[in-house]
């Protein structure tokens, strides 16, 4: 089982996206994924549409304080994911934590028994990189992938989150490795293929050789309850989470991440 962790510091550069979507991808391959939402705001899974009911389904937060397991609160979603989802009550987990021993271990626990049943696990962390839920994602993750929207500001955010990973990484008990993801790509805009150029001269090889273009279609499927692979398979957005997921694969494994054919990368940002 390989778990990655997508994480960033502010709202709005695309995390939700990336992770409905490459869990998609990664399922549309025959790889059995499970997606956990880590988030109080549930986007994700509202995205699958599988909100909750409030006082019957098991969420996230039951798993984190123990009154269920994942495998119980795992439901299946479209696209043959697997969610164990979040509502708003997750929020509470802060309040929780303040009072236990370790608390950012618990995920990693709770993913232990796990280990056979999914070969990929993506989790979905709320929009710090500092607080107690993404301090349980790092704790369980393999690898932590920051996602990076190419906008204004973009780099200088990416750098300041990317030194909480690096020092959280040094304090952690099991090693993760770090990698870097830019999302919502124009190439049609000058500042867009500078920030990716940027992301690459500052980032190197932890850079994803894919990145996520900006796309109408990937804010109308957020909507509709399904990744794109199921609503709109001939799209260039399943072509991006398609390349993506190639890359994640062959991270899996240990190998080195291969060149993307079909999405946008830093070298033919400046050809325009």
């Amino acid at each position: 089982m390989f778990v990655l962790a997508l994480v960033n510091q502010k709202g709005g550069c695309g995390k939700t996206t990336v992770a409905v979507n490459l869990a998609g991808a990664l399922a549309q391959l025959g790889h059995s994924t499970l997606l956990i939402d880590l988030d109080p705001q549930a986007h994700a899974t509202m995205a699958l549409g599988c909100a909750p009911r409030a006082g019957v389904d098991a969420t996230v937060f039951d798993v984190l304080a123990g009154e269920t397991s994942l495998d119980e609160a795992a439901v299946a979603a479209s696209g043959g994911v697997w969610l164990v989802p979040a509502a708003l009550e997750l929020a509470e987990f802060e309040e929780l934590a303040a009072r236990l021993l370790h608390p950012e271990g618990i995920l990693a626990e709770r993913l232990e028994p796990t280990r056979e049943s999914f070969d990929f696990v993506v989790l979905d962390c709320p929009p710090r990189a500092d607080g107690v839920l993404t301090a349980n994602a790092l704790r369980a993750c393999d690898c932590a992938v920051l996602v990076v929207e190419t906008g204004a500001f973009a780099l200088q955010g990416a750098i300041a989150a990317q030194r909480i990973l690096l020092e959280r990484h040094q304090r952690e008990e099991h090693a993760f490795g770090v990698r870097v993801l830019a999302t919502m790509f124009d190439r049609r805009l000058r500042i867009a293929r500078e920030i990716l150029i940027a992301l690459q001269a500052r980032f190197g090889p932890a850079l994803f050789h894919t990145a996520i273009r900006e796309s109408v279609r990937l804010r109308e499927v957020a909507a509709l309850g399904a990744p794109v692979q199921v609503i709109d398979p001939s799209s260039r957005s399943c072509q991006d989470f398609r390349a993506l997921a190639a890359e994640v694969l062959a991270l899996a494994a240990g190998e080195e991440q291969p060149e993307s054919r079909t999405t946008a990368s830093a070298a033919d940002a400046g050809t325009r």
